[in-house]
Order: structure tokens, then C-alpha cells, then sequence
């Protein structure tokens, strides 16, 4: 990649997707975006201490809407790969990332159902539906700035 970003050998805005096991919440970001935007954004997902499978519950309510996720698998994050994306959004109060200069960091701390005792698959329909508004306005950020 020759120290540039993605996005400027792409002419595409590119964005790195990060929870901590990169089982939930990023993959359903990662996807959504890609649904939102097609390819006019280059999206990866990733985990700083990745799980070993996709959570079935967050694959069941991507279903819902139209997307499938259970063939992803977590991955770490690729210090290459973090020098080079435009944006990192690291989603939930535990992933801790630290890119480089240049590359924008957003955190979106993510509804936690569970907090108010809500579970199973109602709660992950809940983070599912605000991480898709978040991807709508950030969609609508990295359309603009091509």
C-alpha cells in the first residue's frame, strides 16, 4: 500500500468496522454498511481479541433484515490494514483501538439493552437497529466527502 490510504489508490472512502470479538456488533455494522452503500465504500471488520465464530443471534436478526453474516469469521486487527482506513469506528465501551495519525476515530457507544433487562434476540434487535442509524449518518459522511 506505500503509506497511502485506501481510499486515495480506490478514489473510495474506506472505513474499518472494530468490536472486541469482531462476533456482533462490527460484523452487523461491517454488513449494514456494505447494504447501505454497496461498493462506494470499502468496509472491513475486525476484533482486538477476536471469538472463534459469528454470534448466532446477531447472524439471525441480520437475517431479518435481509443480510447474511453467518459465513463471516472474526478476524484481528491488521496493523496494515489500520494505517491505511480512512475511519475506524470502534463500537462498545471495550474496544480500545489507537490508529495512526491521519486515520479518523469515532467510538459509538452502543445501546446496551441487557442494561435494562432486556435479552436474547429482542435485545440484538435493538443493537442492530442503532447501529443502522448510526451507519445511515455515517453512509451519508463518507458519500459526501467522495
Amino acid at each position: 500500500m506505500s503509506g497511502q490510504r485506501i481510499s486515495a489508490e480506490l478514489d473510495t472512502p474506506s472505513v474499518l468496522f472494530v468490536c472486541v470479538k469482531n462476533g456482533g456488533k462490527s460484523q452487523m455494522a461491517a454488513a449494514l454498511m456494505r447494504k447501505a452503500v454497496g461498493d462506494a465504500v470499502v468496509v472491513h471488520s475486525a476484533g482486538t481479541r477476536p471469538g472463534e465464530t459469528v454470534n448466532s443471534l446477531s447472524a439471525d436478526v441480520m437475517a431479518e433484515v435481509g443480510v447474511d453474516i453467518s459465513r463471516e469469521t472474526p478476524k484481528p486487527i491488521d496493523p496494515d490494514l489500520l494505517a491505511h482506513v480512512d475511519v475506524v469506528v470502534t463500537l462498545g465501551r471495550e474496544a480500545v483501538v489507537q490508529p495512526p495519525a491521519g486515520v479518523r476515530l469515532v467510538n459509538w457507544d452502543t445501546v446496551e439493552p441487557s442494561e435494562r433487562g432486556i435479552d436474547g434476540i429482542e435485545r440484538m434487535r435493538l443493537v442492530r437497529d442503532d447501529i443502522a442509524a448510526r451507519i445511515e449518518i455515517l453512509a451519508a459522511e463518507l458519500m459526501w466527502s467522495k
